[in-house]
């Protein structure tokens, strides 16, 4: 599962880990990976990450963000797009996280960035995964 879907795999150990309230989580690192983590702690989803070296090549850190009484800040994180079956968006069809509460990551012709810049910047692309 993991290495035919490393996206999914992000999400769900980012997904088990605020389960189980750790403080981090640790997956293999890649650019797109980390992209994807940048967005997610630029809109607020996760404290911070890092790139650490591992016996085998990087791992990303990531850090995960809870509210004051221990409730995760993410409350639900799925992958859209999969490598069997890709979900392409033009600019004017880019999905609606939760009526804009959540956010869409999109990857573009102009790199990873969430819905709402996608749509200021008119690209469209792939829908990666949808986080609120």
């Amino acid at each position: 599962m993991s290495m035919t879907d490393p996206i999914a795999d992000l999400l769900t150990r980012i997904r088990n880990g605020l389960q189980a309230d750790h403080e981090y989580v640790d997956v293999p690192a890649s650019k797109f990976k980390t992209e994807i983590v940048r967005i997610l702690r630029e809109q607020g989803y996760i404290e911070g990450y890092s790139v650490e070296p591992a016996k085998v090549g990087e791992v990303l850190r990531i850090r995960l963000r809870y509210t004051e009484h221990r409730q995760p800040v993410i409350s639900g994180i799925e992958r859209v797009s999969t490598p069997g079956r890709r979900e392409y968006v033009g600019a004017s069809e880019i999905p609606k996280v939760l009526g804009g509460m959540g956010t869409a990551i999109l990857s573009t012709s102009k790199g990873v960035m969430t819905g709402h810049e996608a749509r200021r910047e008119g690209v469209g692309g792939e829908v990666v995964a949808k986080v609120w």
